[in-house]
């Protein structure tokens, strides 16, 4: 009877424990605090923010709706910015997750220094954690100066009203979002004569790496980054990114640059992209038509970092259908 009661008093314990750390996680979690910040909106600024946010960050890839009746989901006109991309159970998400409305209707009522918390740490302005689809991870470490010019952008943007459903993340991962945010550690963009640094801050900011690296158990497998493989959902079946490094066989070590270049510019105007019936047929999540209109040089400095890598020899199949 003795050893009974000093088994339940353990297990009393380990409960009490296990609920005070679950407390902490839901409740105090992220703990991270506000910027006092001010941006100035100029020209300089805007015109820098929307390069990046349509075509290096593709900001708006996610916060507006795409059209899957073209090659690649490009922008369906009159939802720029508007918000309601979703990202659901069905497509292997641990929730149901919805890009929000990021033009002045949406983010009104947030200070600049909540929006750069958001956009740098993954945090909104009630404290609660963004679902890391967001790579906020990444934009953490872009230059200060070009998170301020995605803030200027976002605020000189023509509002549209329209309210997005609220997220439903899953349990446990709806406990586990809340540890993943973190303080914001920048990186100060290199010169652009330096391609190999410079392409390595495009592609860091850009993400690229979060979906050509394969993922399992919950975290991107860091030895095999850009090795391609990683896995999407999608009602036509598996998608897989590909590799993207330098191998010969199965990455990009036999492209030119001038292919690598080329291949992007290909898909730089809507009128370029393939009629596809929604997504019951073969697409593409890879925002082809946003990226298409990047600067040459900085498409050349990602082929040049890119083709520093060591070669990963990953053979991806690209997809299994249904």
């Amino acid at each position: 009877m003795k050893f009974l009661k000093i088994v339940l008093y353990i297990l009393l314990i380990v409960i009490i424990l296990a609920v005070s750390v679950l407390s902490y996680v839901k409740y105090f979690k992220p703990n991270i605090a506000v910027t006092e910040l001010t941006v100035e909106i100029t020209p300089e600024r805007v015109e820098r923010g929307e390069y990046l946010a349509n075509h290096v960050m593709v900001c708006m890839d996610c916060h507006s709706v795409r059209d899957w009746n073209k090659y690649s989901g490009p922008i369906t006109p009159g939802t720029f910015g508007a918000g309601g991309d979703e990202f659901s159970r069905e497509m292997g998400f641990p929730g149901d997750y919805y890009a929000p409305n990021i033009t002045p209707y949406g983010i009104k009522n947030y200070s600049d220094g909540e929006l750069y918390r958001a956009i740098t740490s993954g945090v909104k302005k009630n404290g609660d954690p963004i679902f890391p689809i967001m790579p906020y991870l990444s934009y953490g470490k872009a230059d200060k100066e070009d998170i301020y010019s995605i803030i200027a952008y976002v605020r000189s943007l023509n509002p549209v009203v329209k309210d997005v459903p609220t997220s439903d993340p899953d349990f446990p991962f709806s406990l586990i979002m809340h540890i993943i945010p973190q303080e914001a550690s920048h990186m100060p963009k290199p010169e652009e004569s330096d391609q190999v640094a410079y392409g390595k801050y495009l592609v860091n900011i850009a993400a690229c790496a979060d979906c050509h690296t394969p993922f399992e158990k919950g975290q991107l497998v860091d030895e095999m980054k850009f090795a391609g493989g990683r896995e999407f959902e999608l009602p036509f079946g598996t998608l897989r990114a590909p590799n993207i490094t330098p191998n010969k066989v199965n990455g990009i070590g036999m492209w030119t640059e001038d292919m690598f270049v080329k291949r992007f510019q290909s898909y730089d105007s809507v009128k370029k992209l393939q009629k596809i019936n929604g997504l019951q047929e073969f697409n593409t999540l890879m925002p082809w038509n946003m990226y298409g209109n990047m600067k040459d040089k900085d498409l050349q400095a990602i082929y040049k970092y890119l083709h520093s890598l060591d070669p990963i020899d990953h053979k991806v199949e690209k997809v299994t259908y249904r």
